[in-house]
Order: structure tokens, then C-alpha cells, then sequence
């Protein structure tokens, strides 16, 4: 896990990236022959007091062993009131999404997702969803059922199809971290001057690369972190990081940072302060030599809170430098659906791309350990549910604020 002066536009165009969802909306064609068995899971629909909103994420996992022809996500908003709360897609066009309307209410939306997003085997689809507060000066609490049903032709058990949660608006404040882990399906190599670059399909003797993303979306800042990655059977970590605890195994690692300071989304508003909301981890994992072909499930990342024992001042919100050693105080959170989210690591077959010289970016391998950084504001957090009640009331093209271009 290196330091990489890189900022992040924001959390949801992070969670966009990596996962590809929304690359090239619209209705994708029935294939036949794919049936299989998706099932479907929700987090991070609780927000903080001074919170104006933040990202959750809709989950689809095919448990199958063949990739669907077909997926569109319901969302039925018939029990929400849209001048409290509002949960929508972050929607890149006026083709991905329809909304269904009643009068000035929102009553459902359905996003179809396009056939190179549609999760294989053991794989799941993240879709990320911006819920934010309705009116600025809303007080008190307030709580309203959702529910999301996933829909395909292909999918061959309907009882995990439909997920019941409940936005709810707290007075509660604190941190509010949520982490972000795709996949793992590429290959990756380490050249002699510890740089990293993408190879191809990842294969069983091969080193892959988890990376995933942890987000301050509460309205208090954190004064550390404490994460738990576990990887699934057949891998192990390719290398020890500083500050990291490892099993006997080499497949759960510990890392403690007493020292990694994260304030909320909506406080951080400079892009080249030490201020930081956003981070951006890596660990790279090698795959057994004699793992078959497949997905290789079990794989989770867990953030925890290290909350400070009074308010941080403002030299302490600062990113300075992460100890080998620290102790958790604490780990309160906000909304804890959010802070676990787990990976598959797919193992290509033999005869497919990989191990070539490939151009995905490179990264250092040695130096100061912590990630990648970045910051991002709260309001372009919520920017994309801004925009869409724009676009009802005055009926132009939905679209999100373009992302922030890298200053590597």
C-alpha cells in the first residue's frame, strides 16, 4: 500500500471506475443458454446528521456458473418523501435509467446495465447510488422503506432477488467510513524499478492486485484507521506491508494506522491540502500454481474508525505520516452496513491474454506506505442527485459532472 500524490475527483466516480457499471448504458439483448443464479444485497443507506448525503451501493452477485444475457436494478420509491430524502442512480445518461413519476413524486427508477458490466461467474455488479437529504435546512429524523429487486430472464431462483432496506435520516454525528472493493481479474508485474503495470487475464501462478477504496461519508473526522483484509482460499500476499499484521496463513492481514486522519467528504473542499477524505489502498496477491480456473471467493476488506479521545484540531486533521505501530481507541461508525465489502479474485483459464507487457499504469512498489489519496468535495458527492431533480423540474438530459483530470 504506497502513497501516490494522485487525487480522486470523488468517491462515486472512484466506485464508477472501478467497477465500469455505467460505461455504456442501455438495454442489453436476451442471450440463450446463460441462466444462472444472481441474488442481491444493499449498504450504506443510513447518513449522518450534518451529512447532506452520501454513496450507497447495490450489489449483485452471480452465484452461478454462467454469465446472464439480461440484468436491469428496480428501485420502488413509493414510500419515500422525495422533499426528504431522495436515492437515485448515478445516471451518465438519459438512456440508462427510466424514472417513473407521479406528478412532482418519484415513485421507482430501473437502470438496465450493459452486457460488458454483467457479472460472470462468482463476480459481483457494485452500483452505486447517491442518496442525499432533499431540503438544506431539514431537521430531525426520518425513515423510509426501499425496496430493490434485481431483474433477468437468465436468473433461475427469485427468493434473493428483492432486497428491503430503510434510508434513514439520523441525528446522530460521527464518522461514517464505506469501502469499495471490485473484482480482482487482471494480472500484474513488477518491473526492476518497483513499478507496477497491468499484464492481461490473471492466471493461476500469477500476482494480482486488490485495490479498494475507503471514504469519510459522516460529518466527523476519524483520527486513523484500522483495516482487515482477507483473501480468498488459494491466494496468499505477494509481500508484507509496514504497519500490517499477517496469520500464519499469509491470508488475513491486520493494518493498524494510528495516524491516518480522515475527515468527511464535506469538509474537504482543496485538492492540494493535507487535508484527505478518500483513500485509495493496494496489496498484491499471488494465486497458486495449482488453483483451477474460476472464481475464488471469501475475499473481504473491513474498515474500522480510530476515533480521536477529543475533536481534532486543525493541524491534527492533516495527513502526515502513518506509524508501523498503533492501537485503535475505538470503532463507533455511523452506518456499519457499509464498512465490509467483499471480492472475488477470477482466475482466468490457460490460453487467455496475460503475461504480456501491457500498458494499465504503473505504480511504486517501495517507499512511504498508505495508498493512494485524494479528496473530494460533498457537494460533488451529491452533485449527481442535485442534477437529477434538476433535470425533473426542468426536463433536460440528466448528466454528472465530468471527472477530475489526474495530475500524476
Amino acid at each position: 500500500m504506497i502513497f501516490r500524490n494522485r487525487p480522486l475527483a470523488r468517491f462515486g466516480a472512484a466506485a464508477l471506475l472501478a467497477s465500469g457499471v455505467f460505461t455504456a448504458l442501455g438495454t442489453p439483448a436476451y442471450a440463450a443458454g446463460t441462466e444462472t443464479d444472481l441474488s442481491l444485497d444493499v449498504a450504506g443507506t443510513r447518513i449522518a446528521a450534518g451529512a447532506s448525503g452520501k454513496v450507497a451501493f447495490v450489489k449483485v452477485t452471480n452465484n452461478g456458473k454462467n454469465t446472464p444475457g439480461s440484468l436491469a436494478i428496480k428501485a420502488d420509491l413509493s414510500k419515500v418523501d422525495i422533499n426528504k430524502v431522495v436515492p437515485v442512480p448515478v445516471d451518465e445518461g438519459p438512456d440508462g435509467c427510466d424514472y417513473e413519476e407521479d406528478g412532482e413524486t418519484l415513485k421507482s427508477w430501473v437502470c438496465n446495465v450493459p452486457a460488458g458490466a454483467l457479472p460472470g461467474p462468482g463476480e459481483t455488479l457494485e452500483l452505486p447510488i447517491v442518496v442525499f437529504k432533499a431540503g438544506e435546512s431539514l431537521e430531525g429524523t426520518y425513515q423510509a422503506p426501499v425496496s430493490f429487486t434485481l431483474i433477468s430472464k437468465d436468473d433461475t431462483d427469485d427468493s434473493n432477488n428483492t432486497k428491503d432496506t430503510v434510508v434513514e435520516l439520523t441525528d446522530e454525528s460521527g464518522a461514517d467510513l464505506t469501502v469499495f472493493a471490485p473484482d480482482v481479474k487482471q494480472a500484474v508485474k513488477v518491473d526492476q524499478d518497483g513499478l507496477i503495470s497491468v499484464v492481461g487475464d490473471l492466471h493461476a501462478g500469477e500476482t494480482g492486485q486488490l485495490v479498494y477504496v475507503v471514504a469519510n461519508q459522516g460529518d466527523q473526522a476519524v483520527a486513523g484507521l484500522k483495516i482487515t483484509v482477507k483473501l480468498p482460499k488459494g491466494t496468499t500476499f505477494t509481500e508484507a506491508e509496514p504497519g500490517c499484521e499477517y496469520n500464519a496463513a499469509n491470508t488475513e492481514a491486520v493494518c493498524t494506522y494510528g495516524e491516518f486522519p480522515l475527515i468527511p467528504v464535506e469538509q474537504d473542499g482543496e485538492e492540494n491540502d493535507k487535508l484527505v477524505s478518500v483513500a485509495e489502498f493496494y496489496h498484491l496477491l499471488s494465486v497458486g500454481k495449482d488453483v483451477k480456473a474460476g472464481a475464488l471467493s471469501g475475499g473481504s476488506v473491513t474498515v474500522d474508525p480510530i476515533l480521536p479521545r477529543t475533536e481534532l484540531r486543525a493541524s491534527a486533521r492533516e495527513l502526515r505520516k502513518l506509524p508501523e505501530n498503533a492501537k485503535a481507541l475505538s470503532t463507533d461508525d455511523i452506518d456499519a452496513s457499509d464498512n465490509t465489502d467483499g471480492y472475488a479474485v477470477i482466475v482466468a483459464a490457460k490460453g487467455g491474454t496475460g503475461g504480456g507487457d501491457g500498458d494499465g499504469g504503473s505504480l511504486p512498489v517501495t517507499g512511504p506506505q498508505a495508498g493512494l489519496i485524494g479528496g473530494i468535495g460533498g457537494a460533488v458527492l451529491i452533485a449527481g442527485g442535485v442534477m437529477f431533480l434538476m433535470a425533473r423540474r426542468r426536463r433536460v438530459v440528466l448528466v454528472t459532472p465530468g471527472d477530475e483530470k489526474p495530475t500524476a
